[in-house]
């Protein structure tokens, strides 16, 4: 029948990301993306004791500290990590942070704004040992860095389809088998009971095909990303005086660079690389269009001065080193010209 086509293909994607992952796949609930799945874990976790203190940072994306804002409203207690100047946190301040009514930790795998990949292994290992929930946000690295889930020890794990060229509308969330946690939308017996509403299943199928390749090149194309990111700062290091890289210099997303530009406006770069044929962002695509500065650069310590002239550099499948060599052209004069005109450009 019809319905039974439908059931085969969604379970038969709900494989193939569970395969990816290294999971069963009993354990993956199909989503309508990342934020979904962040409310998920979050909100169905403290849904089970209905209070609690739970632990994340201060640079999180939205979807978790607007989650983790909203459950302060509802009484629960809220640590918020800081961070050091490369936008790690530390897991001994995890440790610090745990107490005995801790009910979750939630910590991203890596950053969205400057890259920086968090010590999750030795996170995970600190929660661990106290039998606390660990919730990853694993949204910017699925499919661009490897992990097995199992083997760092995460309870819950958020992921998304359109970061690795998938169809949008669909995502997923990991759960470790026996984890309590209670649905946050109600209605049929959907996703285990775990998620209500009729599956996409034309999205469910492209995010597996979307998996299928990505399993394929994701080694070589993180190597080759690695390299033209190096590049990249390399050659913005050489040709424009007062740069900074924010972020790990290492430790980083294979194809992420945020570079600050010491009184430049990032908004006045965007739109002169634009006229160029050249697409870069200030700070994430989320919260892009706002003229306050960075707040993932405000806790990393960064002063206004530098966070105003931050930019977003990101690279995919289709950048080449040629592309990269135009930036490296274009962007020095541009850099120089608005530095000219601007009253708070450097001496």
């Amino acid at each position: 029948s019809f319905g039974r086509e439908a059931r085969d293909a969604v379970e038969t994607a709900r494989e193939a990301i569970a395969g990816f992952l290294g999971v069963a796949k009993e354990e993956v609930v199909l989503t309508s993306g990342g934020t979904e799945s962040d409310n998920l874990a979050i909100k169905g976790i403290a849904g089970a004791p209905r209070s609690g203190h739970i632990i994340t940072s201060q640079i999180e994306h939205h979807a978790v500290l607007r989650t983790c804002q909203h459950l302060e409203r509802e009484g629960f207690s809220v640590t918020y990590l800081p961070v050091d100047g490369h936008g790690l946190v530390d897991p001994e301040a995890v440790e610090r942070a745990l107490r005995p009514d801790t009910i979750l930790v939630t910590i991203q795998y890596a950053n969205s704004e400057v890259g920086t990949i968090e010590p999750v292994e030795e996170i995970a290992r600190v929660v661990r040992a106290r039998g606390v929930p660990f919730h990853v946000d694993g949204v910017q690295a699925f499919g661009k860095v490897p992990f097995q889930v199992q083997e760092i020890g995460i309870d819950l794990l958020s992921f998304s389809s359109h970061k690795i060229y998938g169809p949008k509308g669909i995502g997923g969330l990991y759960i470790r088998k026996g984890t309590r946690m209670v649905p946050i939308q109600h209605g049929g017996d959907h996703e285990r009971r775990r998620r209500a509403g009729t599956e996409n299943v034309a999205a469910c199928v492209g995010f597996a095909k979307a998996v299928e390749l990505r399993a394929r090149e994701m080694h070589d194309e993180a190597r080759r990303l690695t390299q033209l990111r190096d590049r990249f700062w390399e050659g913005i290091r050489e040709r424009v005086p007062d740069v900074r890289l924010n972020g790990h210099p290492t430790r980083r997303l294979p194809g992420t660079s945020n570079i600050s530009f010491k009184g430049v406006e990032a908004e006045s770069l965007i739109l002169a690389l634009d006229l160029k044929g050249i697409g870069a962002s200030a700070g994430s695509a989320c919260t892009s269009g706002s003229l306050e500065p960075s707040f993932v650069l405000t806790a990393m310590g960064e002063p206004p001065e530098w966070a105003l002239g931050a930019l977003r550099c990101s690279m995919g499948r289709v950048t080449t080193a040629e592309d990269v060599e135009y930036v490296l052209e274009v962007l020095p004069a541009a850099v120089q010209r608005i530095r000219a005109l601007s009253p708070a450009s450097v001496a």
